[in-house]
């Protein structure tokens, strides 16, 4: 998205709460690839979408700098509970001192593999968000669909990959994220939808 349409959807949408300014300025200055880092824009769509989801039960898969598990958190009733899961276990102690905080729903950090975390974890989700290694998105997507309950929601990020999905790319993380593209769009558990956001945000409704 160019610089000057970013800053204008910036000062036309919700206020990005202060909490949330100085973790994404944190990540920026301490963290590798802080691009990775949801950011106001993006965050503020995931919480009004969680809000209109209206979800009990979250599960995200990659945590990173816990900015998106915290705009989730903000979109859901104090009741709630969001699960987010993360391979890097140098970040647990300041994730889980992070979440201790968080507004809104209850956060809860899982350290490991999520392929090998998620299955000891009790389903019945009502919304998963994807955002871990895109090599293996559709083995996430095999993993959380039956754990999904009927009518819920999936969503995934990064899915058109900076448009490298248009062009042919072969990196490794492209043809990961081309393989989840085409086996969702083709499934007929799902309906499918793609906000052309940043690097692309999918939503899967279970049918």
């Amino acid at each position: 998205m160019q610089t000057d349409l970013t800053d204008y959807i910036e000062s036309h949408i919700s206020a990005e709460p202060p909490h949330l300014q100085k973790l994404y300025r944190d990540t920026w200055l301490h963290r590798l690839y802080p691009r990775m880092c949801a950011g106001h824009v993006q965050g503020r769509l995931l919480k009004m979408l969680t809000a209109m989801i209206a979800p009990t039960r979250v599960l995200e898969l990659g945590t990173f700098s816990g900015y998106s598990a915290m705009c989730i958190a903000e979109g859901m009733d104090q009741s709630g509970e969001v699960h987010t899961v993360e391979i890097d276990d140098e970040q647990a102690d300041s994730l889980r001192e992070l979440f201790a905080t968080a507004p809104g729903a209850r956060i809860t950090l899982h350290i490991g593999d999520a392929l090998a975390v998620v299955p000891s974890l009790l389903g019945g989700w009502d919304m998963v968000y994807i955002d871990a290694n895109k090599r293996q998105y559709t083995e996430y997507f095999d993993m959380v669909l039956p754990l999904v309950r009927q009518g819920g929601f999936i969503l995934a990020d990064n899915t058109l990959w900076d448009g490298k999905v248009a062009t042919g790319s072969h990196d490794p993380q492209t043809l990961g994220i081309e393989r989840f593209n085409d086996a969702v769009a083709r499934d007929p558990r799902v309906e499918t939808a793609i906000i052309p956001i940043r690097d692309g945000l999918t939503l899967l409704r279970k049918l």
